[in-house]
């Protein structure tokens, strides 16, 4: 039986930010069509990795491997919506131009989202009228609603209450099913709620399988 191939490698990798190796030396493969849990301490280079990954930063040495033509979604840990613009049209960015039947299934597909998540009947806020756990969420609805191979997930559930956090875990999760995801935390809770989830480690510019 064949072994698929991986759906990003990285082979002698280092990156360095002024005087500092982030990164040193580091080789992985991750799986596609998984989700990659990435755990270290702050400051390790959990972002880092991710921005590598995407293709945000390129590497000092050695070689980055990424799929071909894959489609990719990111909530960062910066919540990055455009204030003056409704929740709705914020959702709607990854999607460019949109009219007629599209645009009014991605609406309807948005307010039900909303509802979900603990956010019913927001969809025409402005996105700076927002408290930070609804901005966190609005990014996140953002990512997931959007067409995507890859997503890339940086403390997603950060500043969440437990309610708007369990909901909104409840609403993700379906959406992600057969991606490959790369998802960043700190807590235990998160990466035993994923399913089947690759479990990384980041810690002394290493990134090793498994905890820490």
């Amino acid at each position: 039986m064949s072994v698929p191939a991986p759906a990003y490698s990285l082979a002698d990798v280092t990156v360095r930010l002024g005087e500092r190796d982030v990164l040193s030396h580091v080789s992985a493969d991750f799986a596609a069509d998984r989700v990659h849990v990435v755990r270290g301490a702050s400051g390790a280079g959990k972002t880092t990795l991710l921005r590598l990954l995407m293709g945000l930063v390129e590497p000092d040495s050695g070689g980055v491997r990424r799929p071909d033509g894959a489609r990719l979604a990111a909530a960062f840990q910066e919540d990055r919506l455009l204030d003056s613009l409704t929740v709705s049209a914020n959702v709607r960015l990854p999607h460019g131009r949109m009219g007629g039947p599209e645009r009014a299934r991605l609406l309807d597909e948005t307010r039900r989202a909303l509802a979900a998540v603990g956010m019913a009947g927001l969809e025409s806020a402005r996105a700076g009228e927002l408290s930070g756990g609804q901005r966190r969420r609005v990014s996140l609805l953002r990512a997931a609603l959007s067409t995507s191979d890859v997503v890339f997930l940086d403390e997603p559930l950060r500043g969440l209450d437990e309610g708007s956090s369990r909901a909104t875990m409840a609403w993700l999760l379906p959406r992600l099913a057969g991606k490959t995801v790369f998802w960043v935390t700190h807590s235990e809770a998160e990466a035993a709620a994923l399913p089947a989830p690759v479990l990384w480690t980041v810690d002394g510019g290493r990134v090793r399988p498994g905890r820490m």
